[in-house]
């Protein structure tokens, strides 16, 4: 504000000037200045009223400090079933309101949160899904002790899970990576997962392959 206060007082001291001049190059070096203060006062001029708008439209936007500070208990009890084009999962819970359940369907998760059920919140989620979805077309519907949601598979097929289970004892193949890395961690696994007998087996092979008995670390295992 204080810039632009003076910039309008520099203006009207140099419109006071062009007025009074008499000579063309006195005249012709005060209108360009005048110019450019003139166009550098609208710039402040529009920088100043959108940070009052900005300021503004900050005080209307209420700030829900319970939304902040809620917090959720987690829903574990649930069944589910599917046909070809969808799955339904019964999420066992009682009295929720529909108006007050927020729900977020993603291609490959669903987040479903329950608010002020006897004064408590509570959360049901699966954030990586065994496979993708069509989240226009997936819906929740409640019941008094129950609510059921519909997932529209995106590919038809069965799932052997609603969760996503990544392999751990696939082998990890990228090309740029050496050949090996990906034997080397399905080895790791193995002796991670595996029982007395395969883990003395593996660490029998490491030991060979260190001493230089063998160049392959899988040779001794059966």
């Amino acid at each position: 504000m204080a810039e632009e206060q003076q910039l309008r007082l520099d203006l009207d001291e140099l419109r006071h000037l062009e007025s009074i001049a008499k000579r063309p190059r006195v005249l012709s070096l005060l209108s360009s200045e005048i110019r450019d203060l003139d166009a550098k006062l609208s710039r402040v001029t529009a920088v100043t009223a959108a940070a009052r708008q900005a300021a503004v439209a900050a005080e209307k936007v209420p700030v829900n400090v319970d939304a902040v500070n809620r917090s959720y208990v987690t829903l574990g009890s649930f069944s589910w079933d599917q046909d070809n084009d969808k799955i339904k999962i019964y999420i066992s819970i009682e009295d929720a309101e529909q108006e007050k359940v927020d729900t977020v369907f993603k291609p490959m998760s669903v987040d479903m949160k329950f608010h002020d059920i006897h004064g408590k919140n509570y959360r049901f989620a699966i954030p990586k899904l065994n496979k993708e979805i069509l989240p226009e077309k997936c819906k929740l519907v409640v019941k008094p002790n129950k609510v059921i949601v519909t997932l529209v598979k995106a590919s038809k097929g069965n799932w052997l899970d609603l969760h996503l289970k990544e392999d751990k004892l696939k082998p990890n193949l990228d090309k740029e990576k050496d050949p090996m890395a990906g034997i080397m961690d399905l080895m790791k696994n193995m002796y991670e997962e595996g029982d007395d007998e395969m883990k003395r087996t593996i660490a029998k092979a490491w030991s060979d392959a260190r001493s230089g008995k063998t160049a392959d670390p899988l040779k001794s295992y059966p």
